[in-house]
């Protein structure tokens, strides 16, 4: 296996530097600090950032003559802040040192997954040969959550004499991550104080303007060999100045050591009394960095997932980052999935149907932290009864985008940054996300068995969800099926018929065919539910049990269009004009957004049979083929392998993947059949940020969805592992490019399910337990166990 561990950039180059700011994040779940160089601070090119998981804040703007309100997700004080320069003998000081100096000659970034640390490395030579060498080591501490620090070594060449250090912790920071948002306000951080303590712990509190979160975080800044020190305080910033001797040989260290704290945090204490306290107890950096190094261990015999070669070499920085947003401590946490992490500002931290990429992966490997972020749509649940109702409709609607109290957060308003203007954006009609989480729901409780969770929390997710669809889908008596109007799909290109006064389209097939299959796993979960519990379900409903006799007949009837003898996006697609994409192509070269493309131009992809991404066909992400065609014919229609082979052909070419998770999808679904043109699309998904293959918006925010996506990829999709009911199903169709994989699961209570992978067969060890056998489902319907503490090998079906 690939024990490549480390990523690096060798070279500074100031247009990609806000990627690397981004890949190089560091975060323990609960707070991340973009991979910035400290002596910087944020302009066109650096953007330090740090980000607190479930710390948001709403402000007003005027756009375009409208007032609108924005919530987002807030970025917190730098605490990494460094400056720094030489002071020669006889010779007058230097400038401020930068990675945009003139005297830079060397510079290097290294991120090792392995300890989760950051290392940057410089070298600058001034004009009289004096060279200053500067390595700065950070870590978000994954031990205690509360913590990070930063270790600076200064080392002298050719010369001697003084250096003038300057450790600032600096409030003075708006939300300014996202240039197309540079128009929204974006200070949401007032109410400043700072201080020093009498040990040298400078402090800084402030508190967001509108909900109010109180902030603290404080800085211990231990300098080797010691120096006299100049302390100032503004109202937003502290600054410690040391000036230290430095002489060949012997190196000078800065150490900051942070600590923050919040309102958020349970129990409640005063942030920055708290912080101050961790932060002058908290160890020396060797110790703070072995404690963090053996957590990471812990979490990477977890979660990790081994592949061979470049790939692997990818994978391992993915779930490095997903497990930097969501980690063990996110299980303490009211946090959901932010659809690009802790990593940036697009999208303002908003979480969305992402947790449908995230969650399986947590649910095997994580189950504590999946079922956390469960909990989080759960407490949200009275704010999406509360949205249906207000809409008219029963159940729970929860909404597109969401943040700190699950109100519906999408933004109605959008800018096209290639025409200027700002458009109308319809993209809270993409009711769909209820069926993500029912689905995630349903999978938590196959890999778990958490029948706590199922009959609870689950229960009550998954049956309000089920009573919004039930009451969204009305009877059509010409077709003699129930239709849902008036949405958007996965697509987002398609919000309207062409020319039609009010927005959405009807008889979406993702939306129609998984709302009819949430209903029929509701009424599987009714089942098996002790009467108490169903009573209590339909009082809440509102329901008794005959009204379930509905939910029922929605489920088999649900209309799904077809057109061309493929299943139809929605109904009227075929009716849309066909594309040049040749023309286009040739034109734009790159045209994943499409959309703003033809906007520009004076046009709509409304009018064109033209997808952003995986549409239709979701639905080969979310149901292996067999269970596909079964829910298909549950709802009357014969779906077979011919027609679903003509539906993905169709679509494949009709789709621009203006999302990382389309090529994610198309790479899974083509794996599933065997298409010669899977790798292509899974080798984009693994690439799709390490290259900022959408042009700038990596440095905004990784994309977690596609990140965990390509993890699941590997799980689910290429060695076939799928929870049931009945055991753990296996069914691996190999990608010739990833032949072989490893990792861990936990399953029905088991822990660290010891997977390996290997063409044509594969290994499982189940750790000594009480809990006896795992049961396992092999291709073939075969049915076999492995006992507890022991390990087997199964011969696997060629191809």
């Amino acid at each position: 296996m690939n024990e490549s561990w480390r990523w690096e950039y060798q070279r500074y180059d100031p247009k990609t530097e806000r990627l690397v700011e981004a890949l190089s994040t560091l975060g323990n779940g609960r707070f991340a600090t973009r991979g910035s160089a400290p002596e910087t601070t944020a302009d066109d090119i650096h953007y330090p950032a740090t980000y607190l998981a479930g710390c948001y804040d709403r402000l007003t703007s005027t756009v375009a003559g409208r007032t609108v309100s924005n919530e987002d997700m807030v970025r917190l004080p730098d605490w990494t802040a460094l400056r720094y320069r030489c002071l020669p003998d006889g010779a007058p000081p230097g400038d401020w040192l930068t990675p945009d100096h003139p005297a830079l000659r060397h510079y290097r970034v290294s991120l090792d997954l392995h300890t989760g640390t950051l290392t940057r490395r410089m070298l600058f030579l001034d004009a009289e040969g004096r060279r200053l060498g500067v390595t700065h080591t950070r870590l978000v501490h994954m031990g205690d959550p509360h913590l990070a620090a930063q270790r600076t070594v200064f080392r002298a060449y050719g010369w001697n004499g003084r250096l003038e250090v300057a450790s600032v912790l600096d409030g003075d920071v708006v939300n300014a991550g996202v240039d197309r948002y540079r128009a929204l306000a974006g200070r949401h951080m007032v109410a400043h104080r700072a201080g020093v303590e009498a040990e040298g712990i400078a402090w800084l509190a402030c508190t967001t303007a509108v909900s109010r979160i109180r902030i603290g975080f404080a800085v211990r800044t231990s300098m080797k060999p010691l120096a006299a020190v100049d302390r100032t305080c503004t109202a937003t910033a502290t600054r410690q100045v040391f000036v230290v001797p430095i002489r060949r040989g012997q190196p000078v260290a800065v150490v900051k050591t942070a600590a923050l704290f919040t309102s958020l945090d349970r129990p409640l204490s005063d942030p920055v009394r708290s912080s101050v306290e961790r932060a002058g107890r908290a160890p020396a950096f060797p110790a703070l960095l072995a404690v963090h190094g053996a957590a990471w261990q812990r979490i990477w015999a977890e979660g990790g997932v081994r592949a061979k070669g470049q790939s692997g070499r990818i994978l391992r920085l993915h779930a490095f980052h997903v497990l930097q947003t969501l980690s063990p401590h996110t299980a303490e946490l009211d946090a959901g999935v932010p659809a690009r992490g802790l990593h940036g500002e697009a999208y303002r931290g908003h979480v969305f149907w992402d947790e449908l990429f995230v969650l399986p992966y947590f649910a095997l490997h994580f189950p504590e932290t999946a079922r956390a972020l469960l909990m989080y749509r759960h407490r949200r649940l009275p704010a999406a009864r509360d949205a249906a109702r207000r809409g008219g409709a029963a159940g729970a609607m929860f909404p597109w985008q969401s943040g700190s109290s699950g109100a519906e957060e999408t933004q109605r308003l959008h800018l096209n940054p290639r025409s200027g203007r700002w458009l109308p954006d319809h993209s809270h009609l993409q009711r769909h996300v209820g069926s993500a989480v029912a689905w995630n729901v349903w999978q938590y409780g196959l890999a778990t068995g958490d029948a706590g969770f199922m009959h609870g929390p689950g229960a009550e997710l998954l049956f309000h969800i089920a009573h919004f669809w039930a009451g969204a889908a009305t009877w059509d008596a010409g077709l003699g099926r129930y239709r849902i109007r008036g949405v958007v799909g996965p697509d987002e290109y398609h919000d309207a018929y062409p020319d039609a006064t009010a927005p959405g389209i009807d008889d979406n097939a993702y939306t129609n065919v998984t709302a009819a299959w949430v209903l029929a796993r509701a009424l599987d979960l009714y089942e098996v539910l002790p009467a108490f519990r169903r009573a209590e379900l339909l009082a809440q409903l509102g329901l008794d049990a005959d009204g379930l006799g509905g939910w029922e007949e929605v489920s088999r009837l649900m209309y799904v269009p077809f057109h061309r003898d493929v299943i139809s996006q929605f109904h009227g697609y075929g009716d849309l004009a066909e594309l040049d994409w040749d023309h286009y192509r040739a034109r734009y070269h790159d045209i994943r957004r499409l959309d703003r493309i033809l906007e520009a131009e004076g046009d709509t992809p409304n009018r064109y049979q033209a997808s952003k991404q995986a549409d239709t066909l979701m639905l080969g992400y979310l149901f292996r083929p067999a269970d596909l065609i079964r829910l298909f014919s549950r709802l009357g229609y014969q779906l077979d392998d011919e027609l679903w082979a003509r539906t993905v052909g169709y679509y494949l070419r009709r789709t621009c993947h203006g999302s990382t998770l389309s090529s994610l999808v198309h790479g899974w679904v083509l794996g599933r059949r065997q298409g010669s043109d899977a790798w292509r699309y899974c080798q984009e998904a693994l690439l799709g940020d390490i290259t900022d293959i959408q042009g700038g918006t990596t440095g905004e925010g990784i994309h977690l969805g596609a990140m965990a996506g390509t993890l699941d990829l590997v799980e689910r999709g290429i060695v076939g592992l799928e929870p049931g009911a009945d055991g753990l199903h296996i069914d691996p169709l190999p990608i010739s490019e990833i032949p072989g994989s490893a990792f861990s699961v936990c399953y029905l209570g088991h822990r660290d399910i010891r997977i390996r992978f290997r063409p044509g067969r594969l290994g499982v060890r189940v750790p000594a337990s009480v809990l006896g056998p795992v049961p396992l489902i092999l291709p073939g319907d075969r049915r076999v166990q492995v006992a507890a503490g022991h390990e087997r090998w199964f011969r696997l079906p060629a191809g």
